[in-house]
């Protein structure tokens, strides 16, 4: 198993160059990331918040029973957070910067997947000059018995470095995008949640 894995990356640096095996790794560790993020998501309820939904509306109603049945039944990340708001935690900073925390552990890994974004097409960039310079350097060495197929072997790596870079950059930054979008969700959820709770519309009808 190990040979043939190592047979295959070597036929692969020796069509794509040393960038192309660079770029692999990038996408593997990239893809990487996004799985344990995508795992992260599922098991921190990221974006299902109907029972905290409820909780806030019936505690801005003035119901703080309802409210508290249903956040006991809640399994959001953000429960803990709006428990410690509606048990009497006044500090608004104190509260947003316990739901940061949260965020942060969330959005560990965006940075790594933002350089692989970046990066990509800057390797590939450096793979096409690198194919170009061998390309011309074999034409310099052939003097004058010019052979197109001198010259192909340069421009097919300068033209697959290229390829796999933005092959690698396009669906890491969508991802990404989409990563990003879903914490400013939460964010502005967050926000709205935890000034509902303690600037609730209606006064308490029940203790």
């Amino acid at each position: 198993m190990i040979d043939r894995i190592l047979d295959a990356l070597s036929r692969i640096a020796d069509l794509g160059g040393p960038v192309v095996l660079i770029l692999i790794a990038a996408s593997i560790l990239a893809t990487t990331v996004v799985l344990i993020k995508l795992w992260q998501f599922k098991q921190a309820r990221v974006g299902s918040h109907k029972e905290l939904g409820a909780a806030i509306t019936a505690w801005d109603a003035g119901d703080h029973d309802a409210a508290r049945a249903h956040l006991s039944r809640s399994r959001s990340y953000l429960r803990d957070v709006l428990d410690h708001a509606m048990s009497g935690q006044t500090e608004s900073a104190r509260l947003n910067a316990e739901a940061e925390t949260r965020f942060a552990r969330l959005e560990s890994g965006f940075r790594l997947l933002d350089s692989v974004a970046q990066m990509a097409p800057l390797l590939g960039l450096f793979g096409t000059v690198l194919g170009m310079i061998s390309a011309f350097q074999s034409l310099q060495d052939a003097g004058s018995h010019v052979d197109p197929s001198i010259l192909a072997g340069g421009i097919w790596i300068a033209l697959l470095t290229t390829a796999v870079g933005l092959a690698v950059a396009m669906p890491t930054s969508l991802v990404l995008s989409w990563f990003e979008t879903r914490m400013d969700k939460e964010r502005t959820f967050a926000e709205r949640a935890i000034h509902t709770v303690l600037s609730p519309t209606e006064p308490p009808r029940n203790a």
